[in-house]
């Protein structure tokens, strides 16, 4: 993925859109991210800080935690989106965007090699809440059991099902 697309991806409310499920979707109603055509045009925390301020991210501007529109959207709610704003703000976009992109690669390894089809959303989560360490972790401890237990690689819901399965221990 080249540079410009991952910053198309972040989105000025902290969310990075290359870890959404709806991005990561196959369906015709897949969202290609909030920087890239006009679906976020209703989103009014879009539209105040890119439209009305000139902003790339909300971390630029100077009341974003006491934000009217943070407050009544309850964004200040979600735990990893005020912790991605405060990672920006403290560390700066481009350092940011590198794990989201380490990030993001890992969950395409996931959905490729251990999505049935119905763990979408569940692989979404993990690679955005918990630490890239741990799903690696995970990784190779279902690899193990998979030889163990004779599973074979085409066996892609019982690959699924262990791996989910080591995931939610681990958090």
């Amino acid at each position: 993925m080249k540079k410009s697309d991952v910053r198309n991806l972040v989105g000025c409310c902290g969310i990075y859109c290359g870890l959404c499920n709806k991005f990561q979707s196959m369906a015709p109603s897949r969202c290609i991210g909030c920087k890239l055509g006009e679906q976020h045009s209703w989103c009014s925390i879009w539209n105040c800080c890119v439209k009305k301020h000139g902003l790339e991210t909300c971390t630029e501007c100077n009341d974003i935690f006491n934000c009217e529109i943070f407050l009544r959207r309850k964004v200040v709610e979600w735990p990893s989106v005020v912790d991605n704003l405060n990672k920006i703000k403290e560390n700066g976009l481009e350092k940011w965007l590198e794990r989201q992109k380490e990030r993001q690669a890992l969950l395409e390894e996931l959905l490729k090699n251990y999505n049935e089809g119905r763990s979408t959303s569940f692989y979404c989560r993990a690679c955005t809440k918990l630490p890239v360490e741990l799903i690696n972790k995970a990784v190779k401890e279902a690899n193990k059991r998979y030889v163990s237990e004779n599973i074979e690689n085409f066996d892609i819901k019982s690959r699924a099902r262990i791996l989910k399965e080591i995931i939610r221990r681990k958090k």
